[in-house]
């Protein structure tokens, strides 16, 4: 079957072409090595399948996010997982806020909507870069006040869409 067996491939509708008589087949990125094995494809396409976790409660400083153990100050989720969001990783403060770097991990996890919490009060700024970025990756954007983004989330998961969030829990 030559290369098209190896990897699992992601393609939209748009990206399949026509290959003469074996009909059509999906262009795209491979994932996986050539040669991986089909648990290792199996897992990938688990991954790829995963539902976003909802956030199971929220309140002044602390976020819970279903699935996991930990309980955030500030965390990010994407389908099939969460962490805390830790600011330092990346230098950012309420001002200038939100930088594309925090929002890279979440948007290479196939995202469709991404949320962000800007705070309890909206101390957290979130500037146009920010938006630009996430829209030139074809995702959605929703920037709300962590209360409300929170809400946003979870009615978004209970859509089935694929959506991630970055939520800052105090301020």
């Amino acid at each position: 079957m030559g290369s098209e067996g190896r990897g699992a491939r992601l393609a939209s509708p748009q990206a399949w072409e026509l290959c003469g008589e074996e009909g059509k087949r999906p262009v795209g990125r491979t994932l996986g090595a050539a040669g991986s094995s089909g648990e290792q494809r199996r897992s990938i396409a688990a991954r790829l399948l995963m539902a976003s976790p909802k956030i199971a409660s929220l309140s002044w400083g602390q976020m819970k996010v279903q699935g996991s153990t930990s309980t955030y100050k500030d965390c990010k989720v994407w389908p099939g997982g969460s962490r805390a969001w830790d600011w330092r990783e990346t230098g950012t403060e309420h001002s200038p806020g939100v930088q594309p770097a925090d929002v890279k991990e979440v948007a290479e996890k196939g995202v469709q909507t991404l949320v962000i919490g800007r705070g309890m009060s909206e101390a957290l700024k979130v500037p146009p870069s920010t938006v630009e970025y996430l829209e030139k990756q074809g995702i959605d954007v929703r920037v709300l006040q962590t209360e409300q983004a929170v809400k946003e989330y979870n009615a978004l998961v209970a859509q089935g869409v694929r959506v991630g969030g970055v939520f800052h829990s105090t301020c």
